[in-house]
C-alpha cells in the first residue's frame, strides 16, 4: 500500500479500537449482576426466582475476546507505525516538517489575503464630534457636531501582495509534492482486513484464525 493507504487504514484500526474501548469501557458489558428474588420467605409454595442482567452490547458474553482483539488491533497499529515511519525515512522531503510548515504558510498568506484586500473608506458620523463654547451668558457648554473618518492602510501593499504570491506559491508546490509523495510511497504492511469492513466483520474473521 501506498502512504495514502496507510493513513486510511491506520485511521480505520483506530476507529476500530475506539469500538472495542468503548464496549471495554462500560462496567455493565465486563460485569454480571444476577439478582434473586426470595419468594419462599413470603410464599414457601413459590420457588425463588434468579434473573441474569444482560450488558448492553452484543458482545458482552465475549469480553475476554474483545480484550484479546484490542490488543491485536493495538499491535497493528505499532506495525503500521513502524513501517509509515520508514516510508517516510525514504521520501525526498521531510513530510511531517513539511506538512506543519505548509499549515504555517497558508496560516501566514490567509493574514496577508485580507490585508490585501482592505480598502481605503470614509464615513461620516452624524453627532459623531463634540466640543465646548461659551454660550451667551458667558457659561462653558459642550455641543455635537458631525465628524469624517477617513480609514486608509498604512502598509506597502504591493509588497504584501508580492509575500502573499510567493507564499502561495510555495505552498501549491509542497502540496503537490506531499500529494505525489503520498501516492508514490511503498508501505511495507500487509493490510489484513478491508478498510471498509465493519468491527463485526474485522472482529469475527479475528476469532477464526487470526489469534
Amino acid at each position: 500500500m501506498n502512504l495514502k493507504e496507510a493513513f486510511r487504514y491506520q485511521n480505520r484500526l483506530q476507529t476500530l479500537m475506539f469500538k472495542a474501548q468503548d464496549i471495554l469501557e462500560n462496567e455493565r458489558n465486563i460485569t454480571q449482576t444476577k439478582t434473586t428474588v426470595f419468594h419462599k420467605k413470603v410464599m414457601p409454595e413459590l420457588e425463588n426466582e434468579t434473573t441474569v442482567e444482560v450488558g448492553p452490547s452484543e458482545y458482552a458474553d465475549r469480553i475476554n475476546m474483545v480484550v484479546d482483539f484490542l490488543i491485536y488491533l493495538l499491535d497493528e497499529r505499532e506495525k503500521l507505525a513502524k513501517a509509515i515511519h520508514e516510508a517516510k525515512e525514504s521520501l525526498p522531503i521531510d513530510m511531517d516538517s513539511e506538512v506543519s510548515l505548509n499549515g504555517k504558510r497558508q496560516g501566514v498568506a490567509s493574514i496577508l489575503r485580507h490585508m490585501v484586500d482592505l480598502r481605503s473608506s470614509e464615513q461620516i458620523q452624524l453627532g459623531g464630534g463634540t466640543g465646548y463654547r461659551f454660550n451667551a451668558e458667558g457659561n462653558q457648554v459642550s455641543y455635537r457636531c458631525d465628524a469624517k473618518c477617513v480609514t486608509t492602510i498604512n502598509f506597502d501593499r504591493n509588497k504584501v501582495r508580492e509575500h502573499l504570491t510567493k507564499l502561495n506559491k510555495k505552498s501549491d508546490e509542497i502540496s503537490a509534492e506531499l500529494d505525489r509523495c503520498m501516492v508514490n510511497s511503498e508501505v511495507a504492511y500487509e493490510a489484513a482486513f478491508d478498510v471498509n469492513d465493519s468491527f463485526s466483520t474485522v472482529f469475527e474473521a479475528y476469532l477464526e484464525g487470526w489469534n
